[in-house]
């Protein structure tokens, strides 16, 4: 193993290099600096200076193995097991990274692959990103995340952006399908998957939606509810906007209840305080109503508080759902009946065919729409 690297401290050096973790202080004219890494322990004059580089050839000495077979490892190359178990656990404990930049130009492969998500704190986006991350984590790529906060002009920068800063590809977690968006993703110069919604021309893993809106309605129908009406989303989102909203509409025409007249308003934001405005609009428009089918869980929490202030009870004589399966939804009384999609696999797929797309380099077969399943979660509510 290498002597560890030389650190300047007024005029003296320190050389050390340590196998096993500890933490160690210096004391300088007063101030206090501690630099610790999972393996090695650095002494600085100030905080960031001397950081230790360890190489495929350190890894490789402490594994036991060749440097060639470090390299098949950070580049999901093949390896077999009893190798791969050393080199990762020497990559744990100290903590390596690969310095992107150079490896991008030693071998002309990009390893970092980005992520936008149209707004961070959303429960359904953590989990598609939680499950991108981990399929890009066990093939060794970075993950680069972009927020939009719902701006598509935003969008359109980060998709621009993230092709400048050299990822390999784009997962975008879509919204709203605009033609500035669609030229887009028509010239962009990497490959890119789209989740959540069916873009035309493009690979895409997104949810059942109509159906599951529609299934929701049929347990109300099921219930006897002739006066079912529908808070949704802004229509230009295909998923949220158009699919829910047509399969209550499915379901009310199934059951002679004419869907085309449904009654229905758009909130501005999937919120609380917007789910509570439009159950206060409808019930004003509609004082008959006997079930509400809500484009998500928190729009549904909304309504359920704007129909309490009503005096109507929730599951008695009025039937309530959502859409999302919400951790709060089954801590509520009654709990909410909800549509669970499989969120977290969303992003796992998305992941796997952009890997796909990228080891394939265009040359590949037909591009992948994939439609993934979901399951209703009956509760009090309805």
């Amino acid at each position: 193993m290498k002597t560890g690297p030389v650190v300047q401290n007024n005029q003296k050096e320190r050389r050390f290099c340590n196998a096993k973790p500890e933490k160690r202080i210096l004391r300088s004219k007063g101030k206090r600096f501690i630099i610790r890494l999972k393996t090695f322990t650095l002494f600085c004059n100030r905080p960031g200076e001397n950081i230790l580089q360890m190489t495929i050839s350190d890894i490789a000495k402490m594994a036991g193995v060749s440097s060639a077979a470090v390299s098949r490892y950070l580049n999901g190359g093949p390896l077999s097991e009893q190798k791969r178990a050393a080199i990762r656990e020497v990559v744990e404990k100290t903590g390596y990274h690969p310095d992107t930049a150079a490896q991008t130009l030693r071998t002309g492969k990009v390893n970092q692959i980005g992520v936008i998500v149209p707004s961070i704190g959303s429960q359904s986006v953590g989990q598609i990103t939680a499950g991108i991350a981990a399929e890009l984590e066990a093939r060794n790529y970075l993950l680069l995340l972009g927020n939009t906060g719902l701006d598509p002009q935003r969008e359109l920068g980060y998709l621009t952006a993230m092709q400048r800063d050299h990822v390999a590809g784009i997962i975008l977690l879509g919204s709203c399908h605009t033609p500035h968006l669609a030229q887009s993703l028509k010239n962009c110069r990497v490959p890119v998957v789209v989740t959540g919604q069916r873009f035309p021309d493009t690979a895409c893993v997104y949810n059942d939606d109509r159906n599951a809106a529609r299934d929701l309605a049929r347990l109300m129908v099921a219930r006897g509810r002739k006066n079912i009406v529908y808070i949704g989303g802004n229509e230009r989102d295909q998923a949220t906007g158009v699919q829910r909203r047509t399969g209550v509409q499915d379901a009310l025409n199934e059951a002679g209840l004419n869907g085309e007249a449904l009654p229905r308003t758009c909130c501005e934001a999937f919120s609380l305080d917007e789910g509570e405005r439009c159950m206060k609009e409808l019930l004003t428009r509609c004082p008959e109503l006997d079930g509400v089918v809500c484009v998500t869980d928190a729009v549904a929490f909304g309504a359920m508080r704007a129909l309490r202030q009503a005096g109507r009870k929730i599951g008695a004589d009025v039937s309530l759902a959502g859409v999302g399966d919400s951790w709060a939804g089954s801590g509520c009384e009654p709990g909410l009946t909800t549509v669970q999609f499989y969120q977290r696999q969303v992003g796992e797929e998305a992941a796997r065919i952009l890997l796909q797309m990228l080891e394939e380099k265009g040359n590949g077969g037909p591009m992948r729409q994939v439609t993934l399943g979901y399951r209703v979660v009956e509760r009090g509510s309805i």
